[in-house]
Order: structure tokens, then C-alpha cells, then sequence
């Protein structure tokens, strides 16, 4: 029986501060990026998060269950989330905060594109199909209306974009892993924890590796490590798993495309990041298409209500 609620007041409110939260990621890590290299940035976050999650489930008095079971999905979640963010913080030296949070938001479509082909249940729908084409379209638009002819830096800010594609792909790709297995049925915590550790562990690897080791201790450092370590890996994802847990998910899922607008925004105001037209129009038409690719059961059931007779 699915006792999830609908969307309240409570609800609307708390994704709201979060998708804010999750916007502002990019900005505090671009923002920072000349103290500290992004990745080595979520390495450390990571790590510190893991160890309040961790402190949590021994106050909570929560075990790991099933780790016999789940250790390589964990695992094998774990390497993806490392991906996401080795991405995404390789994308910050090429490209704006604004442009790498749209297409790191576009792993709803990878996710779907994924599940049809595994799950007869998660065969996708014409309107859905159509907000693929649509999203990619919007891809396709916000990469090249402005590369044409920008040189050199357009190039650069080529290859940031791709980058980002990657850690929404990645992203996508994380969520197939986590329904398919045995870690859609163990506690958040514990799933998180396994991403957690992986990415101290594999990011920290990477930074030597790239020769991004280097950093030099300011106040924006330390606030945007401390925003990073306490409210957006720890208090947002618990939140967000809690969320999805007492509402249903498709209503949230619809409200979490909040986060790019609030990103290009707060990326156009705190970094001074310009918005370009075209830019723009492709980010409406990607988050167009995966709205209509995620929140296509939200749709229908409104059309439904919409159509349906007074009284009947």
C-alpha cells in the first residue's frame, strides 16, 4: 500500500530551501575554485560528511544491514558518484557554474533512457519520448549557439559543458544502479555513507593524481567548505531522502527542477556569470523535456482531474 502523502505546504517550503541549496552547490565551488580545486574541495567534504552520517547512525543506533548483500552496488555507486563530481569539478575550470548545473540536471534523461531499455514497467510513453527530443534539442542549443564562433575559449567552454553532460550522465546512471539493486530496500544513511566514503577515498586519489593538491586557507574557503560539509552533504541529502520517503515522488521529482533556475540565477548574481540568449533558450527546452520525462505520471493524473466532469 503506498501511504506516501501529496505535495503540502511543508513540503513545498523545505524544496524550495533545498533546491536553493543544491543550485548553490556549483557557485560555492566555483567561487572557491582558485583556493581549492573543486574535486579536492568534495574529496574533504565528502569525508567529513561521512563521518557526521556516520555519527548520526550510532546516535540513531542504526547498523549497516545487509552489507554482505549490497557492498558492490554499494561500491559500484559509490565509483559513479566519484565520476559525477570528478566531472563536474574538472568542468568548473572550463565553464560557468550557471551552464554546468543545467546539464548536470540532465540526468533524469540518461536515467530514463536507461530504465526503458531493463524494466517493462519503465517503458516511456510518446509525451515522454518527446521530452527526450526535446531536452536534446535544448542540449544541442545550449552548446552550440555560443561555441561558433568564440575561439579558443569557446573550445574551453566546449569541453566544460561536455564535462558537465558527463556528471549528469554519471547521475543518471547512479539512480539505475540504486533502483536495481538490493540498496533501493536498506536505509538511506547507509547508501549515502557508501557514496560518501568512495568518493574521500577516490576524489583525494584523483587531486594528486591532476596535481590539484594545492590550496591556501580564506574565509571563502572555509565558508564554502563548511556550507558543502554540514547543509549540502549532510542536512540537504537527509532531507531529500526524507522527502522522498513521506511524499510522493513524482511531485517531488517535478519540484526538484527548481535547482538549475535557482543556479543560473544565483550564478548570474554572486559570480557575475553572464546568461546568453541562446544559452537560455536551450536550458528552458532541457528542462521542458525532463519535466515531461519525469513528471509524466504527475501530468497525466492532473489531465485526468482536468478533464474528468464536474460531479462525476
Amino acid at each position: 500500500m503506498n501511504t506516501r502523502k501529496p505535495l503540502d505546504a511543508q513540503a513545498v517550503c523545505l524544496m524550495v530551501g533545498l533546491c536553493c541549496c543544491f543550485g548553490l552547490q556549483q557557485v560555492a565551488l566555483k567561487a572557491s575554485a582558485q583556493d581549492m580545486a573543486p574535486i579536492l574541495q568534495v574529496a574533504l567534504r565528502s569525508g567529513l560528511a561521512a563521518v557526521l552520517v556516520a555519527l548520526l547512525m550510532v546516535f540513531q543506533r542504526e547498523r549497516p544491514v545487509q552489507v554482505a548483500q549490497t557492498w558492490k552496488p554499494g561500491l559500484a555507486v559509490g565509483v559513479l558518484f566519484s565520476l559525477e563530481y570528478l566531472f563536474l569539478g574538472q568542468a568548473l575550470h572550463y565553464t560557468s557554474a550557471s551552464r554546468s548545473v543545467v546539464f548536470l540536471y540532465t540526468s533524469p534523461i540518461f536515467t530514463a533512457l536507461i530504465l526503458h531499455g531493463l524494466e517493462v514497467s519503465e517503458r516511456m510513453a510518446p509525451l515522454q519520448w518527446a521530452g527526450i527530443l526535446l531536452a536534446f534539442g535544448g542540449i544541442a542549443t545550449a552548446f552550440f549557439d555560443h561555441h561558433a564562433g568564440a575561439g579558443q575559449a569557446g573550445s574551453m567552454q566546449f569541453l566544460g559543458d561536455g564535462l558537465a553532460l558527463l556528471a549528469g550522465a554519471s547521475w543518471g546512471v547512479t539512480t539505475v544502479v540504486i533502483r536495481m539493486s538490493g540498496l533501493a530496500k536498506i536505509p538511506a544513511k547507509q547508501t549515502l555513507l557508501y557514496q560518501l566514503l568512495s568518493a574521500f577515498v577516490l576524489l583525494l586519489a584523483a587531486s594528486g593524481i591532476f596535481h590539484q593538491t594545492a590550496f591556501t586557507v580564506t574565509p571563502l574557503l572555509l565558508l564554502s567548505l563548511s556550507f558543502q560539509v554540514i547543509i549540502l552533504s549532510f542536512v540537504a541529502f537527509l532531507l531529500w531522502f526524507w522527502l522522498l520517503r513521506q511524499y510522493q515522488a513524482s511531485r517531488i521529482g517535478v519540484l526538484s527542477f527548481m535547482t538549475p533556475l535557482f543556479g543560473v540565477v544565483l550564478g548570474a548574481v554572486l559570480l557575475h556569470e553572464p546568461v546568453e540568449p541562446g544559452f537560455v533558450s536551450g536550458a528552458i527546452l532541457v528542462l521542458a523535456g525532463v519535466m515531461l520525462v519525469s513528471g509524466y505520471g504527475w501530468i497525466g493524473q492532473s489531465l485526468k482531474k482536468f478533464r474528468r466532469p464536474t460531479g462525476a
